[in-house]
């Protein structure tokens, strides 16, 4: 018996990107949620990926890891390639471009800001805060600039470009914090991804809990609550070694 796709979804991450895929897919698929204990993939998961890296999914063909590759996978072994601009086709390399822009530039931009701030480095001055937020600044204005032209990111059509972009200023902003007020053109284009049939479908599945319209807002949602968590369990550790 054919094993059907499967689909581990960590949940308040990136992963959400494949469960969205697979609902603009329209496809059947087994999905599997996992919650973050408190911050990090829950020991179960790490099971799956000796990293702990989500998404996961997996079939007859076996198991596969890192969002974009699953996305490229999914599309193309089950969707025909759809959501997906082919060489030739018009929009080619803006979809090619900013298909690869949400993990190689956007992604690393806010984590590096997120990480000095999980490291108690906050101060505006501080050049290392200075250079992470300035480059933040800079990649969130050219995508601004580029939807002042376009609907979507690779033309005037929904592409897995976009599927792997919004989760960057939406549920990411839970971990690095951003206000949006100032691109409009970003804001307008989130609201026009969310309102599609399938990110609702996606987001009710996968991650039910999650206050979409906060996810939405141009103000950031409320900070993931196992950061505090996995905070305070970091100091009741420390504290507890001092004392062995």
């Amino acid at each position: 018996m054919t094993m059907p796709l499967r689909v581990h979804h960590l949940q308040v991450s990136q992963s959400e990107r494949v469960v969205w895929l697979c609902e603009e897919l329209g496809l059947k698929y087994d999905l599997l949620c996992y919650s973050r204990d408190p911050l990090f993939s829950p020991t179960v998961y790490k099971q799956l990926h000796v990293l702990g890296a989500a998404p996961v999914v997996e079939d007859e063909n076996g198991r596969l890891a890192e969002s974009a590759a699953c996305v490229e996978y999914i599309a193309q072994i089950y969707g025909n390639g759809r959501f997906f601009v082919k060489p030739g086709e018009k929009g080619y390399g803006n979809f090619l471009y900013w298909f690869h822009h949400a993990n190689g530039t956007l992604m690393p931009a806010l984590m590096r800001l997120y990480s000095l701030k999980g490291a108690g480095i906050t101060n505006p001055a501080n050049p290392g805060v200075k250079r992470s937020a300035d480059r933040v600044d800079a990649v969130i204005s050219a995508m601004d600039t580029r939807l002042k032209s376009s609907k979507y990111l690779a033309g005037d059509d929904f592409s897995a470009a976009d599927i792997m972009s919004l989760v960057c200023v939406t549920t990411i902003r839970q971990f690095a914090q951003m206000d949006l007020t100032s691109y409009p053109d970003i804001l307008r284009w989130m609201a026009t991804c969310a309102g599609r049939e399938g990110y609702r479908r996606a987001m009710a599945k996968g991650d039910p809990k999650m206050d979409l319209e906060a996810q939405l807002g141009a103000k950031s949602p409320p900070q993931f609550h196992g950061i505090e968590t996995a905070k305070a369990k970091t100091i009741e550790e420390r504290q507890w070694r001092s004392k062995a």
